[in-house]
């Protein structure tokens, strides 16, 4: 009874910055940029709080007593592959086995992320390469995006039939806009790009630049810094390609980008993939790649 009793009050308590501001479907995502696509989607019938806080890692991301609580309150939780929700899903679904768990990345054939492979968009690896894992920074893809808020319509069309209709309008208005932003995206990085290569700490963006025909040589993959050789090969790689910019995230240390960007006498500029604001983000991104790839 008085655990019982401890979960209702922690039920109350909104985590973290996500407090409910308005009574409906009670919806939990894991980062940031989902809550955007839940809430273009479902409108005022969505209540959205978010798991991973702004600043924090996915990969890493470790949930909070009171925020596992509040799942017990929940009618759905949204996931989308990233690192955590492999050792925490099950234990979300303990606490509230009637919460629905849909998994938006369904449909998605992901690519390995291997250190300096280059995977063009309609070229992408079926099968996974030793040694690597898979993409999980499917929201960075406007065209997989609309496989994710698909995902979405279906299961909020399943719960919440009475309002089907206007679901599906809210679903037609956001692919036109996204269907916008590919094309903003298109004409901002296709005017006198000179080169097509950019050098990041963590290779985030590597949908993005499949989709764009941009090539992201990453600093670090899975955890691992670079060993000195191969941080003198990128040296060399940024020097005799003429690139002045090392791109960080804020979720990650900046001590290789700025080393690298001492060397070649450049800068470091944040860009952050989990950015919630998803399609101001990504078109201000793309421009911020023009315009250190010289457009």
């Amino acid at each position: 009874m008085r655990r019982t009793l401890i979960i209702f009050l922690l039920v109350l308590i909104a985590f973290e910055g996500n407090v409910f501001a308005r009574p409906g479907i009670q919806v939990c995502v894991s980062i940031p940029p989902q809550r955007y696509f839940v809430e273009k989607i479902g409108g005022d019938r969505v209540s959205v709080a978010v798991m991973v806080a702004p600043g924090a890692n996915p990969a890493t991301y470790e949930p909070k007593p009171k925020q596992i609580a509040f799942l017990a309150n929940t009618t759905i939780y949204f996931a989308i592959g990233v690192p955590f929700e492999k050792a925490w899903l099950p234990r979300f679904a303990s606490v509230n086995r009637d919460m629905i768990i849909v998994h938006t990345d369904d449909g998605i054939e992901k690519m390995p992320m291997a250190r300096g492979e280059i995977i063009r968009a309609d070229k992408r690896e079926k099968s996974k390469p030793e040694n690597s894992s898979l993409d999980p920074h499917i929201w960075l893809s406007p065209k997989l995006v609309k496989i994710q808020v698909e995902n979405i319509l279906k299961v909020l069309e399943k719960i919440d039939p009475a309002f089907r209709s206007k679901y599906e309008e809210n679903y037609g208005k956001f692919i036109a806009e996204i269907d916008k932003l590919d094309k903003d995206i298109k004409a901002v990085l296709s005017h006198g790009l000179l080169k097509r290569d950019f050098i990041v700490f963590h290779p985030s963006w590597g949908y993005f630049a499949c989709d764009y025909g941009l090539i992201q040589h990453p600093i670090e993959i899975e955890g691992k810094e670079p060993k000195y050789p191969e941080l003198i090969k990128l040296i060399d790689f940024a020097v005799n390609n003429d690139i002045k910019v090392v791109f960080v995230q804020p979720q990650f240390s900046k001590r290789s980008a700025e080393v690298i960007a001492t060397a070649i006498k450049g800068s470091v500029v944040t860009v952050d993939p989990l950015a919630e604001n998803w399609a101001d983000n990504l078109l201000r991104v793309a421009k911020v790649f023009a315009k250190s790839m010289g457009g």
